[in-house]
């Protein structure tokens, strides 16, 4: 059972996990790096995190698809609120095939880490107004 004190917090905690699964591929492509025909991969979760927001604090409505036949089958959900994986185009590729540039690797490795302390930060700082209010009605 996941506890909320505020509608951010679920996004906060599925920006936290993503961020944490980004550390992860940027290690492992850092780790591949002398790995024939490795190629490096990303993770894309900024957009899937805008969707998952917009989803929740849009009006708009589904169209829904009509059916002439009950044997027809249903629409498929796209379900834009997960992260898409990919591989990074636009770097050279090695004579081995590879295509990590530790560079990349580790100036990405770094702006993650960055992000995701000031993702932690937040989420703190969310909890700790919620604090503040508790700590002050228990003073009235």
């Amino acid at each position: 059972m996941s506890f909320s004190i505020s509608q951010s917090d679920k996004y906060l905690e599925s920006a936290i996990n993503y961020r944490a699964l980004r550390q992860d591929l940027i290690s492992s492509n850092i780790a591949n790096a002398d790995t024939p025909y490795y190629k490096s991969k990303d993770i894309d979760f900024e957009s899937a995190l805008i969707n998952e927001v917009n989803k929740e604090f849009s009006n708009t409505k589904k169209l829904e698809l009509a059916k002439t036949n009950s044997k027809m089958m249903d629409a498929l959900e796209d379900d834009p609120s997960k992260a898409t994986i990919f591989f990074r185009d636009g770097h050279l590729s090695r004579n081995d095939g590879n295509s990590v540039d530790l560079d990349v690797e580790t100036t990405e490795l770094s702006k993650n880490n960055v992000m995701y302390n000031a993702t932690i930060e937040a989420f703190k700082k969310d909890a700790s107004i919620f604090k503040a209010v508790l700590a002050a009605s228990k003073n009235i």
